[in-house]
């Protein structure tokens, strides 16, 4: 299937609303060091798009169910370098605005941009993750994704065609990039961000081994910290007491901006009423 339920792993600390999850590609080229879909997606850092995509997409949308609404992409980024050349997103943007279909764009990348004159006549909000403002940080953690300017370029852009938008800081690694998360959440904000969705770090064994080969010191401190906390759906968890300062922090920095906030997979509800992925966006 092309169009599946959202939440893989049914987890229990998932509070997402019901949604469907498309990814017009398999495997992603950013190369995040954090990343969990490469645990579960074979050749991950290979991006491949999905065979006979639009096709089989305009068939699956005639039988979706009325109310639902679609979230691309939440494994695979929808905007890989060889988008521009295929054209596959924009594809399925065209597809879902014909049926009037609800949309919700997850990205990193900058490329967002050429589709504004679909996203305005549909409905639909956009997503994109910046994870620091630190450009040397953001090319050792994502070393393939577009450069956080490049991304708030994007986002005020997205801004002044008037399309809602809201950010993920996601995630916050403890002695790596949880430190300007004020700054940043202020950088989000003056370029339109309404919404903000923010978790800390979650460990796999792959992710955890390849920051602590990029980060000698403070992956060992994060073994540590981890070795405290607890497991859920195959990933590590930091201690509680921990992820929620880290979280109050930025809930408090985002308020005192005047925008919404909640967290992702943490089992924390800081707003009641607040979609956690900021879906609460979307045109009705």
């Amino acid at each position: 299937m092309i169009l599946r339920a959202f939440d893989p792993w049914k987890s229990e600390l998932c509070t997402c609303p019901a949604k469907l999850s498309l990814n017009p590609y398999t495997g992603c080229p950013h190369g995040c060091l954090y990343c969990y879909a490469s645990s579960y997606i074979p050749r991950f850092y290979s991006c491949r798009p999905k065979v006979d995509l639009l096709r089989r997409l305009d068939r699956e949308a005639a039988k979706v169910v009325p109310g639902l609404f679609i979230a691309i992409s939440n494994s695979s980024d929808p905007y890989p370098p060889i988008e521009k050349e295929l054209g596959l997103t924009r594809g399925c943007l065209r597809i879902l605005k014909e049926r009037n279909f609800r949309v919700q764009i997850v990205t990193k990348s900058d490329l967002v941009t050429r589709d504004i004159d679909l996203l305005v006549a549909m409905k639909a909000a956009v997503s994109v993750t910046v994870t620091t403002l630190d450009e040397s940080l953001s090319r050792r953690l994502e070393p393939g994704a577009p450069s956080p300017k490049r991304r708030l370029f994007a986002l005020n852009e997205l801004s002044r065609a008037g399309i809602p938008l809201s950010a993920r800081i996601d995630p916050i690694i403890p002695g790596i990039n949880d430190c300007g998360i004020e700054d940043l959440v202020c950088s989000l904000h003056s370029a339109g961000v309404r919404h903000i969705t923010s978790s800390t770090y979650k460990a796999r064994p792959d992710s955890i081994k390849k920051i602590t080969a990029a980060f000698p010191e403070e992956g060992a401190a994060l073994k540590e910290l981890f070795s405290r906390g607890g497991r859920n759906s195959g990933s590590s968890y930091l201690p509680v007491d921990l992820r929620r300062s880290i979280l109050e922090k930025v809930k408090s920095h985002a308020h005192q901006a005047g925008i919404t906030f909640s967290t992702c997979r943490e089992g924390f509800v800081f707003e009641e009423g607040i979609s956690c992925d900021g879906s609460h966006l979307l045109p009705l």
